[in-house]
This record gives structure tokens, C-alpha cells and sequence, in this order.
């Protein structure tokens, strides 16, 4: 049960709001277990970060403690407030079965894009997913790769400056991959902050500009990309580059 956790959307006078995001002490515990332990992580309001770590390092649950879609236990979430809502893709798009124009087109309304400018955002959104051709195409019937690329530009049509990215490419092939690679990069290029789960070791070293290590629901290492794959500091971090299994 949630119990003292504070989610801070607006940070007291006088925090630093340049570090876009703060996390301090989250726990989180289920049936008796303790998924996040102490979390404490402090992130910078652009670039990419990649969330790394083993099968159950509560990677994904820290992006959904990010969203409010979990309250931890206690602790303290605090986001800048020019980063607002953060918006998220899932590893599996679900999608509703309608046009891949008709899904962009309910996000931009649920998105409080006002009627007149709705098409020329749609056009845009097409553009960016590389989808323009298969805009009446039924969202469903496209292949992985081009419902990835739908759910991540649904997930734009926001206009969100913090956007959590969980797994986005671990069913796709090679090419889809890299479909996805380069929509982050130029989304963080325009000034967006990214959060990127991945498993994928070479997806983090060529995406991300700094790597948070989580082990058993805490972050034990957080350096730049280059630093951590060149000279981890943590023992964890340490086993797991190496191929170790982390127990």
C-alpha cells in the first residue's frame, strides 16, 4: 500500500530545477518484497539516460513510478516543472484498431491539441514516424517495427519534454532497431529529456549519453556512457559487463 511517498511536480524554492529530475529514497514493496530499496538517482533536464541492469533491477517499475502509475511507498519523486507529465512507450505498442492517422489523431485530442492544428501536427507526426504512406493503413496490421514507430509518435503528439522509453526495441529486428534508435536521438536532439530501458549493453554504449546501473531495486553506479563501459566503479556493475550472473 502507497504510504509517505511525496511525487513533487513543483520543487520547493530554491531546488536546483536544472537537474531536471530527483528521486530520493524511493521504496516501493510488493508481497512483502522490496522492488525499489532506497532509490535515490539525480538526472539532468536533456539527454538520454539509459536505465540498465539485471532481470528484476526494477528498471521498468522506476518508469512508472516516474509516471504516477505507481506510488512507491515512500520516498521523493521531484521533476522540474518546464519537464511537465512525462509521456511512455512500452516495450509492446497497443494500439487501438483504428487508421494509423485515426490513433495519431486521438492522442492529439486527448492531448488538447486544438481542431485547426490538428493536421498539420498529424502531418508531422507522420513524417517523423517515417509512416506518411501507410497513414490509412489499419495501425494493426502493421509489421513491429512500424507500430513501434506509431506508438512512439502517439506518444509525442504531447509535445513532452521528458519521455520514458521501456524496452522499446527488444522484439524487433536489426533495421527496426535502428528505426528507433534514430527517433530517439532526434528527439533528445530537440531538446527532449529520454529515460531508455534496455537490456542491450551495445544499444546503451551507441544511444545514451549516461548510464544509471540498478541492482536489486537500487541505483549503484551513475557515470557517463564512456565512463561506465570504459571503467565501472561498482562490483555489480562490474559482473554484469563481464556476463556474470547477478544473484
Amino acid at each position: 500500500m502507497p504510504g509517505d511517498a511525496q511525487i513533487l511536480r513543483f520543487p520547493p524554492a530554491g531546488t536546483d530545477t536544472s537537474e531536471g529530475i530527483r528521486l530520493v529514497d524511493i521504496c516501493l514493496q510488493r508481497n512483502g518484497e522490496s522492488v525499489l530499496d532506497k532509490l535515490s538517482l539525480t538526472l539532468g533536464e536533456k539527454g538520454i539516460t539509459g536505465l540498465i541492469g539485471p532481470n528484476g533491477a526494477g528498471k521498468s517499475v522506476l518508469l512508472r513510478v516516474l509516471t504516477g502509475l505507481i506510488s512507491p511507498n515512500s520516498g521523493v519523486v521531484q521533476i522540474a516543472p518546464h519537464l511537465g507529465d512525462p509521456a511512455l512507450v512500452f516495450q509492446k505498442p497497443v494500439l487501438l484498431r483504428r487508421s494509423v492517422k485515426a490513433n495519431l489523431t486521438h492522442a492529439l485530442r486527448i492531448a488538447g491539441v486544438a481542431k485547426p492544428a490538428r493536421s498539420g501536427r498529424l502531418a508531422e507526426l507522420l513524417v517523423i514516424a517515417e509512416l506518411t504512406r501507410q497513414a490509412e493503413a489499419p495501425a494493426r496490421t502493421l509489421s513491429g517495427g512500424e507500430q513501434q514507430r506509431l506508438a512512439f509518435a502517439r506518444a509525442l503528439a504531447s509535445n513532452p519534454r521528458l519521455l520514458l522509453l521501456d524496452e522499446p526495441t527488444a522484439s524487433l529486428d536489426p533495421a527496426a532497431t535502428a528505426a528507433i534508435e534514430r527517433l530517439t536521438r532526434a528527439t533528445a536532439a530537440s531538446g527532449v529529456k529520454v529515460i531508455f530501458v534496455t537490456h542491450d549493453r551495445a544499444q546503451a554504449a551507441r544511444v545514451c549519453d549516461d548510464i544509471a546501473f540498478l541492482h536489486k531495486g537500487r541505483v549503484t553506479e551513475h557515470a557517463s556512457v564512456t565512463s561506465f563501459f570504459d571503467a565501472p566503479q561498482s562490483r555489480a556493475a562490474r559482473h554484469y559487463l563481464q556476463g556474470d550472473l547477478l544473484l
